[in-house]
């Protein structure tokens, strides 16, 4: 089983990146709050990740999900022990510093966990349920520079802003508008697709 892999970034792609290893290139599925710490990187770059080693029966094709810190994947695996939150809904779950989930996971802050990616009201009951009492520790984890790296919201802004404007009729003062109460709303935004569904929510509140 492989649990942690060094070697040359070959490919990123939107949500996983190719690592090159002993002419081995391994496909790794990265969570959003992992990928946050992959857009500086570059093709060639020495890449270090842990990994949670994901195969079954019902799925026999291995998956590679890969984490910065160790203590990221003990996390993800308490994660995955609540129902209905298999691997591949917890790596859109991710897209916040796993310290801010645990922190909301002990707090019983409900509505922090209804905000995370795919998780409704009654899978963050279920989470509460499961993992309240278990992972203060990881809402101790230190905030590191080089893991929360600040958005980069300059491409996928003005992408969003184009459509807006160009597409589907308003002004860019509007849109200028709409996107900026959007990301007011919502500070874990990190791709255009997510932008375009927090504008949504705003218009139709």
């Amino acid at each position: 089983m492989i649990g942690y892999l060094e070697g040359k970034l070959l490919k990123k792609d939107e949500d996983r990146i190719l690592l090159l290893n002993n002419q081995v290139g391994y496909e790794i599925l990265l969570p959003a709050v992992v990928r946050k710490t992959f857009r500086a990187k570059k093709v060639g770059d020495d890449v270090a990740l842990y990994i949670y080693y994901h195969q079954t029966e019902r799925q026999p094709k291995p998956t590679l999900i890969g984490f910065n810190l160790e203590v990221e994947r003990e996390f993800f695996s308490y994660f995955i022990s609540v129902e209905d939150i298999g691997p591949m809904k917890a790596v859109q779950a991710l897209s916040v510093p796993v310290r801010d989930i645990a922190r909301a996971i002990e707090s019983r802050d409900l509505a922090y966990l209804k905000r995370l990616k795919g998780i409704g009201n009654r899978t963050a009951q279920k989470i509460l349920a499961t993992l309240e009492g278990k992972v203060a520790k990881f809402a101790l984890i230190r905030q590191s520079k080089d893991h929360a790296e600040a958005v980069d919201y300059a491409d996928f802004v003005e992408q969003v802003q184009e459509v807006l404007s160009k597409q589907l009729g308003h002004t860019v003062k509007e849109a200028k508008e709409m996107i900026a109460a959007a990301l007011k709303r919502n500070k874990d935004i990190t791709t255009a697709e997510e932008l375009f569904e927090e504008v949504y929510r705003g218009e139709s509140a």
